[in-house]
């Protein structure tokens, strides 16, 4: 009997060895599926190159030097008018009773009273084919503003790509002070194209691949077929009345991406 019992034993036990393979080759096979769907699916929602931030080119704002003053507020957000003061500013379309510049300095007034008090705000003009800054950025400059946008007339052409090539310096320079915290936005109010070889396509192109500002236009009366109207690039709000020109300026607060200083290299 013993011996029949050994013998059944040693029978066994290649059978048990087998259904422990088959056991382990299933467990390997449902481990090996589950690893190619979790890769498949890592594929498919993985970023490609065009959803990957793009690192700046260069570090921005260039380093400050012994004789800069930094500023007291190094988290300040600063908003940079550029204001078209160009001839066809002096027309009435789109504006009802008053030309267009009229509007556009009405509108600035409220757009100026409604940024917070703690945010740098700055303005220049471009007129008779001149650029002439109104207002440095600062704050508590409010009422000074008010009184230096009240001057502004339509006259000459429009040197577009400097008037950006301006309002960026100064916004650069107050980059400096503020070692590039902050959030950094160009505002453009105009109604007409750039006077041949004054296209800003070249320097925005440059802005945007370089730096953290922001641009923001108002195209007025003249729709949405616009140089600096680059979509997923620029914010460009087409105004064909004065409440929409209003309007354009209060998205500019509303809008404005927030700064964040971890996407820059400082």
């Amino acid at each position: 009997m013993a011996t029949l019992y050994s013998q059944k034993k040693k029978s066994t036990l290649p059978r048990l060895f087998i259904v422990f393979l088959v056991i382990i080759g299933v467990v390997l096979f449902i481990l090996f599926k589950e690893q190619n769907k979790a890769t498949s699916l890592l594929s498919a929602h993985a970023p490609t190159a065009s959803s990957v931030p793009k690192p700046l080119a260069l570090p921005w704002p260039p380093a400050p030097n012994g004789n800069t003053v930094l500023a007291p507020n190094l988290l300040a957000d600063n908003y940079y008018v550029v204001l078209d003061g160009s001839g066809s500013m002096g027309d009435s379309q789109c504006s009802g009773n008053k030309n267009k510049i009229e509007t556009a300095k009405d509108a600035l007034k409220e757009f100026a009273a409604s940024v917070p008090a703690d945010a740098n705000l700055g303005m220049l003009i471009f007129t008779d084919s001149q650029i002439r800054e109104l207002v440095p950025l600062g704050t508590g400059n409010r009422q000074q503003l008010t009184e230096q946008v009240q001057s502004a007339y339509a006259a000459g052409g429009t040197p577009l790509r400097d008037a950006i090539s301006t309002g960026y310096a100064r916004l650069e320079q107050q980059a400096v002070r503020q070692l590039g915290y902050g959030r950094y936005i160009l505002v453009v109010v105009t109604d007409g194209q750039a006077n041949p070889g004054q296209e800003p396509n070249e320097k925005v192109a440059w802005m945007l691949d370089n730096t953290p500002v922001e641009l923001h236009t108002i195209g007025f009366c003249i729709g949405t077929d616009h140089a600096l109207n680059m979509p997923g690039r620029t914010v460009y709000k087409a105004a064909d009345n004065p409440a929409a020109l209003r309007q354009g300026l209060a998205d500019v607060l509303a809008e404005a991406e927030t700064f964040d200083v971890a996407t820059f290299q400082q």
